[in-house]
């Protein structure tokens, strides 16, 4: 039998198990074109907490009583399609489901070369492009100036930080333990990092790990965190904002900074972006990106949890700060 995992309630502030409904039904067969296949990673990121809601965005909403989407890595079981065979290995956004027909619209062919699969969900999947494109894009680092990162232990800020690096920055990386704290140091070799749960001026704490100033803040979070950081940038600061996980379960309890003040004395620029929005520089990104993590310069951190039944949990997991770096769902067993 074929499970599917559908959104059954949208939901009110933080996401629950009783917001997602399992089904079962037969394992579809391919018609003429189609390739049957079966799921084995599956990426859950805090994006897919806004397509729960039923308002306007860049995606539209997931439709309740049907399955969700995300990042999953599959194998073609079955194919009536030439241009794909039984074992070819493929990635795109597909459904919470264990078996699916697609008629490959969308899907890219892997070919690992050496490299894990769970990786073309994370550093050379969409996890690394959009750290990539919003750091050189917006961020336009500079050898020599700093760079603040919030959630700096999940997927994309992992990544930014040793992309900093590399370019020569002074990288500083905000995180909520101090596991992860000493990990953004000791393995991905940030010059500070900070545990915002445990400082209790977090301004002044920035201000210390960054005496030269803020040049580019990598915004994951917003909130407090963002104002913390915002009241230290120095002038032509540059600031992509990525995302906003402090906010995705409804959290408006602060009014925050007033920001504009702050961006019109300090000439800093603050920009939004997805990742598609730079769609033309992939080819460029996955070259380099694949060539530093050949080198050994780029690494990955990934937190996986096993089973198909537990994706709902380790999304919500997400929002709780249980992940290091990339959560994926093993699903081949």
């Amino acid at each position: 039998m074929n499970k599917i995992i559908l959104l059954d309630k949208r939901p009110v502030g933080k996401v629950s198990l009783n917001d997602f409904k399992f089904l079962q039904s037969e394992i579809p067969q391919p018609k003429e074109g189609e390739i049957l296949l079966k799921t084995l990673y599956v990426s859950v990121d805090p994006y897919l907490r806004g397509r729960m809601n039923d308002s306007k965005s860049y995606v539209p909403p997931f439709q309740l009583n049907e399955p969700i989407q995300s990042g999953i890595v599959a194998k073609v079981v079955k194919t009536n399609n030439a241009a794909f065979k039984e074992g070819d290995i493929v990635s795109g956004s597909l459904k919470w489901q264990e078996y699916q027909v697609s008629a490959g619209t969308g899907l890219n062919k892997i070919e690992s070369d050496g490299n894990s699969l769970t990786a073309y969900l994370g550093i050379l999947g969409m996890t690394g492009l959009t750290a990539y494109c919003g750091l050189l894009e917006i961020g336009k680092p500079k050898a020599g100036e700093t760079l603040v990162i919030s959630g700096a232990a999940g997927a994309v800020g992992s990544v930014v930080g040793q992309i900093g690096k590399l370019l020569g920055c002074r990288v500083v990386g905000i995180a909520g333990t101090d596991e992860k704290v000493e990990m953004l140091k000791s393995e991905f070799h940030f010059d500070a990092a900070i545990n915002y749960k445990t400082t209790p001026d977090l301004k002044k704490a920035i201000q210390d790990a960054c005496p030269d100033g803020v040049d580019i803040y990598f915004d994951n979070v917003g909130a407090e965190i963002s104002d913390a950081v915002l009241v230290n940038i120095n002038k032509f600061a540059r600031i992509p904002v990525c995302g906003a996980i402090s906010l995705y379960n409804g959290d408006t309890s602060s009014n925050g900074l007033r920001i504009s003040s702050v961006l019109v004395t300090k000439s800093a620029l603050m920009q939004g972006f997805i990742v598609s929005n730079y769609a033309d520089k992939f080819p460029a990104a996955i070259k380099q990106l694949t060539a530093w993590v050949k080198e050994g310069k780029l690494i990955s951190s990934e937190t996986i949890e096993e089973g198909f039944d537990h994706i709902p949990q380790a999304f919500i997991d997400l929002f709780d700060g249980k992940n290091k770096g990339k959560m994926i769902v093993d699903c081949t067993n």
